[in-house]
């Protein structure tokens, strides 16, 4: 058995594409393409990582939702032990579905709408990560009409370069997340005098995707010197929240282990003397990425003077990161065939030009194979939507060689179900 880069629970058994216990190819055959096929053991294995490293000292990892909000991998993850980073009321609510612990929760994002605090505050969340002066005054104004105080953490800006693509950036001075580092001191004097806020900790997230340390350890560095100038006047800080951000492998990267992330960021806080504070981390991509499949069905072969085409089922609308990131992907077939491989544009049927899932890919496949596109358990699905009328597609968790449909094949007429045409 060979398992694929970066993902130990999907591997060739001989000319067969594997899921944990269970054939992709038979996947595809009983309930059709598009389909996202998600491995539980390889998301639990990408959390365990995490945990090790963590053993002995007061954390929590609280799981960016935003990657995949799939109520069944949410479960997995809450019957692990993890909290939940959310950015929205409408995540809140699918943690709580999912039987997460609001307690566990933590609220962060840019543009928070008071009845949005009012449900969290309701629910009890352990803390909302704040992003400017403006939000921690409607956050005390919401919570002191509720005879509440909210605990606070700010998410600070540190100006550190994650190295990674443009749109998933979030720690420069350019970037609409967070409260600038050379700002954050007054930032705090204000949460610690407002009457509806407690301040519990700070927080920052400088981007997704990241495959190096350095910025990680030097976005930390200006956390601690922020938490002893704080401390100094007085203003307690009771966590540390690291964010998250640590890439995947998809085609080539290779991203430090989890485990050798957590142990550099902890030696940093101990040799500062910060060791006894509670340490949380946000990671999304990093636990589920590697641990699905967007299986798909190849339509039409289209040669062509510059450009080979493989037409298939899946399409931008099912993944929308190699359109809006310019992503590259792996993609394989689920059963090898003999035969020459041609170089192929892998597209989908959505009338845009930039519908396309992988470029220039040598290929062996005929019309009715199947294509597993790898490392799809991460804004994927979370990412999907009804472009061109199509219904969005199934999701299947697999557990050893058990496969649950944790998600129905959208039907068409529920895509206009909750219209209604005029009445004249």
């Amino acid at each position: 058995m060979s398992a694929l880069p970066g993902a130990p629970h999907i591997a060739w058994r001989g000319h067969q594409l594997f899921v944990e216990g269970q054939s992709a190819d038979a996947l595809a055959r009983e309930h059709g393409t598009p389909l996202y096929v998600y491995s539980r053991g390889a998301m639990l294995g990408a959390l365990a990582a995490y945990q090790r490293a963590l053993t002995g000292r007061q954390h929590l990892i609280c799981y960016a939702m935003k990657a995949n909000s799939t109520l069944a991998v949410l479960q997995t993850f809450a019957q692990a032990g993890c909290g939940f980073d959310i950015v929205s009321v409408g995540e809140l609510e699918r943690v709580l579905a999912a039987g997460g612990d609001a307690s566990r929760v933590l609220f962060s994002g840019v543009g928070k709408r008071p009845d949005e605090m009012r449900r969290a505050l309701e629910a009890g969340i352990k803390c909302f990560n704040v992003e400017s002066v403006a939000e921690l005054r409607t956050l005390s104004g919401v919570a002191q009409a509720m005879n509440r105080r909210a605990p606070v953490s700010l998410r600070i800006n540190p100006d550190v370069d994650a190295g990674t693509h443009p749109y998933i950036s979030t720690g420069l001075k350019g970037n609409k997340f967070g409260i600038a580092h050379d700002e954050a001191l007054a930032a705090y004097r204000i949460a610690a005098s407002l009457p509806g806020l407690e301040v519990a900790g700070i927080d920052c997230h400088i981007g997704s995707q990241i495959t190096q340390l350095g910025p990680h350890l030097d976005a930390l560095e200006r956390l601690l010197d922020l938490i002893e100038a704080l401390e100094a006047e007085g203003i307690a800080i009771r966590h540390i929240d690291v964010g998250g951000g640590l890439g995947i492998t998809y085609t080539d990267e290779a991203p430090p282990d989890a485990g050798a992330l957590v142990r550099q960021l902890c030696a940093r806080i101990d040799a500062r003397g910060h060791g006894a504070r509670e340490l949380l981390f946000e990671p999304g991509r990093s636990l589920v990425g590697n641990a699905g499949v967007l299986l798909t069905e190849v339509l039409v072969l289209k040669p062509g003077s510059v450009k080979n085409f493989c037409i298939v089922d899946a399409a931008m609308n099912d993944l929308l990161r190699p359109t809006l990131y310019d992503a590259t992907m792996g993609i394989v077939p689920c059963t090898l065939r003999d035969g020459a491989p041609v170089l192929y544009d892998v597209v989908g049927p959505v009338c845009e030009s930039g519908d396309w899932l992988g470029r220039d890919r040598a290929l062996a496949v005929l019309p009715g194979d199947r294509l597993a596109i790898l490392s799809a358990g991460a804004y994927a699905f979370a990412m999907a939507s009804n472009y061109n009328s199509r219904p969005r597609a199934a999701e299947v968790m697999v557990e050893g060689d058990r496969a649950f449909v944790i998600r129905e094949r959208e039907k068409v007429a529920a895509l206009f179900s909750n219209e209604r045409l005029i009445d004249r």
